[in-house]
């Protein structure tokens, strides 16, 4: 099992609870959609899931040493933010960290920057890429890692329509080769064309889990995300398309 939560909760210092009693398995192979509106709970998940936050029940990565944890799951945070001038290419090695030395390294850091399309890019300074330039280079880190499971907090997000399908066509060969992803989400059209599976996060709790044509019902669209939209499978694969609100 690459991922195991057992009733994890995060209630916060003034009260709230964000997360609550969340229960979830993710095996190897699996592509999961993390999605629903903001506030949702999603980032909670993936940070709680780390140890990233203070949280009440178990989880399988928690339970590992740091070291440990950091050969296990690689870690995409929704902030993008590059603090040092360092060049593309030395930003992507610093994700071979949990595995220096090592003969793969130069490898990997290759790999990761051909992957997210930079290989052009790699002697730039990361600081001076556009910004959605700078989110692949903090995808490729992440890549580079080369961790049975990639956990991303809204990946997509700034990319631009040929980066976002490219990155979502990754990570779904990611699974395929016998990785596990976890991506929080916003864009059901991508995420009902290219996950595996979807989870819907609804004021901390799962609201639903399965294939995308069995999650996105119209009822589950009116009470989580408040709208309407139709779901049909072409010759290109299956198609989520938002029609309008409820």
């Amino acid at each position: 099992m690459t991922l195991r939560l057992d009733h994890l909760s995060v209630t916060r210092q003034n009260g709230r609870e964000t997360l609550r009693d969340v229960s979830l398995a993710v095996g190897a192979g699996e592509f999961v959609g993390l999605i629903g509106p903001n506030g949702a709970g999603k980032t909670t998940l993936l940070r709680a899931a780390q140890g990233l936050l203070p949280a009440t029940g178990s989880s399988s990565l928690t339970a590992l040493t740091p070291g440990q944890r950091a050969r296990e799951a690689a870690f995409l945070p929704q902030s993008r933010e590059i603090a040092w001038d360092l060049t593309v290419e030395t930003l992507v090695t610093l994700g071979r960290t949990p595995h220096l030395p090592s003969r793969a390294d130069r490898d990997a850091t290759a790999r990761a920057i051909a992957q997210m399309q930079l290989t052009e890019l790699a002697r730039r300074r990361a600081t001076r890429l556009s910004g959605g330039e700078q989110a692949r280079a903090l995808i490729a880190r992440a890549l580079a890692q080369e961790t049975p499971l990639l956990l991303a907090d809204e990946p997509i997000a700034g990319l631009d329509p040929a980066a976002q399908i490219a990155t979502m066509q990754l990570f779904a060969r990611l699974a395929t080769e016998g990785r596990a992803v976890i991506a929080a989400l916003h864009d059901l059209s991508l995420a009902a064309r290219h996950c595996t599976r979807l989870v819907v996060l609804h004021q901390g709790r799962i609201a639903a889990d399965g294939p995308p044509e069995e999650v996105l019902t119209r009822a589950l669209l009116a009470e989580v995300f408040h709208i309407t939209g139709s779901f049909v499978f072409t010759d290109h694969g299956p198609l989520f398309q938002p029609t309008g609100l409820t």
